[in-house]
């Protein structure tokens, strides 16, 4: 009887809406370090950032002490277009894996974009309008980052430069259709319109990009242009603090609902999605409310900076032109292989995550793509949403887990992301359906020669 009880879709009302961010870190028991300037290893302070980006978003970036912030009204006038977005039973999928597990997920991707970006793109768009800036630069791997932004800028009046991985540039057309039709201007990276771009193509003329190599013209592109600031759609504190708007609000209607996540997973490339998802539940662990709760971040075996990677301080950019940031990283200079299709390209993971990883408050479960989409395939049939490959990660953990209860009898609550819908990647989903998909997982002499790179840091990292 309790199926009854309980709806296939829990949506929140309009007054529901979060009116202020959560900042996880002003509940860390020891808080993530510094960045550094990588030219004299000291702390960078906020005006440190100002260079790169606006005032604002770098007092976000910095402040580690406020425990909410206020989300300015016009902010909340443009998430009213699209939120607050439902949390879903996932009643069919429970019922075909044969689990006693409730498995529930929500879902980011009923907006343009498709995903969770727009989250942190509005804010960071009207952030800079605020402060009268002409123009903004960014990066983008898969695209979703990139559709959301320029949909965001198109909405203040901003022009926009998008500097998307070349390989995710060939793979996905209809991303940079959806670009377009917000007017950015798209340029595939590694380019030639940056002296970084130019610098990696010579040592590398058929480098396939990176995000790293995207951060790194993205910046420079935004250091040398008048009125123009710099924005990322990962891995920085200010994106999971604008994230956790997806978090408050599952928290929301599971209260509503009775119900508490035993299992909390979230696919990870740079963080955002995983570390808005998991924002107030990881805020319940750390303050002794609810200490048992289990966090899983699913990442592709193809780029593992959390299982295989170094906790140490690198370069967020290819380039090593921005902050030593300290995370788990697989050195800036790696480069995922072009066969990759599932997302989630980036050699670093958030400092926030990385340091809650190495104090032991999330597990980290690495997976190959055919076995990605295999589970998004069989979540497709059930469910009816083409998940993105990146949401697709989370999914593939989850129904493991669902699928361990179903051994011992155990029914868990368990609470994926859904980040985002997968219908700007069906040259991926074809390759998986025909069979020419491929595993590729980096050797360990691979990765050495990447982490060989990393920077020397006197006195904290020789």
């Amino acid at each position: 009887m309790e199926n009854k009880k309980i709806p296939y879709r829990h949506f929140l009302e309009e007054k529901d809406l979060p009116k202020q961010w959560y900042n996880l870190r002003a509940d860390m028991k020891e808080l993530p370090d510094p960045m550094l300037n990588p030219g004299t290893g000291e702390a960078m302070k906020e005006e440190d950032l100002y260079p790169i980006f606006c005032k604002e978003l770098a007092h976000q970036e910095m402040d580690d002490k406020t425990r909410y912030v206020d989300i300015p009204e016009e902010i909340q006038e443009v998430y009213k277009q699209f939120r607050p977005s439902p949390l879903v039973r996932a009643y069919a999928l429970e019922k075909a894996l044969g689990t006693p597990a409730k498995i529930y997920y929500k879902f980011e991707g009923n907006n343009t974009s498709g995903s969770h970006k727009l989250n942190s793109a509005i804010p960071q768009a009207y952030y800079a309008k605020k402060e009268g800036l002409t123009s903004l630069t960014t990066e983008t791997g898969a695209g979703q980052w990139g559709t959301a932004l320029s949909e965001a800028c198109e909405y203040f009046g901003l022009p926009l430069t998008v500097y998307m991985v070349k390989c995710s540039y060939e793979q996905k057309p209809f991303r940079r259709t959806i670009m377009k039709t917000f007017d950015a201007n798209i340029i595939p990276s590694p380019s030639n319109t940056t002296e970084a771009g130019r610098k990696i193509l010579a040592a590398d003329p058929n480098c396939t990009g990176s995000l790293g190599t995207a951060i790194s013209e993205a910046v420079e592109k935004a250091v040398t242009t008048e009125g123009c600031k710099y924005v990322l759609g990962s891995v920085l504190n200010q994106v999971l603090l604008h994230q956790s708007v997806i978090g408050l609000e599952a928290y929301k209607s599971m209260e509503i609902l009775g119900e508490y996540p035993d299992i909390v997973i979230g696919c990870a490339g740079g963080g955002s999605n995983l570390g808005g998802l998991i924002a107030p539940f990881m805020g319940d662990k750390l303050t002794g409310k609810k200490p048992n709760t289990k966090f899983i971040a699913v990442e592709p075996a193809s780029c593992p900076s959390l299982t295989r990677g170094k906790y140490a301080y690198d370069f967020c950019d290819t380039g090593k032109i921005t902050p030593l940031a300290k995370m788990y990283t697989l050195g800036s200079g790696f480069i995922p292989s072009a066969d990759h299709a599932g997302g989630l390209r980036y050699h670093g993971m958030s400092p926030i995550l990385s340091k809650l990883y190495h104090d032991g408050y999330i597990d980290a479960v690495a997976v190959k793509q055919t076995k990605v989409f295999e589970a998004a395939k069989l979540f497709a049939q059930y469910e009816t949403i083409l998940p993105a490959p990146e949401s697709s990660h989370a999914i593939r953990v989850a129904i493991d887990e669902a699928l361990k209860c179903k051994e011992t009898g155990e029914a868990k609550t368990i609470l994926f992301g859904l980040s985002g819908t997968g219908f700007f990647d069906m040259v991926a989903y074809e390759s998986y359906l025909n069979g020419t998909m491929k595993d590729y997982v980096p050797s360990d002499e691979e990765l050495q020669k990447s982490f060989d790179t990393l920077p020397k840091v006197p006195g904290i990292q020789d």
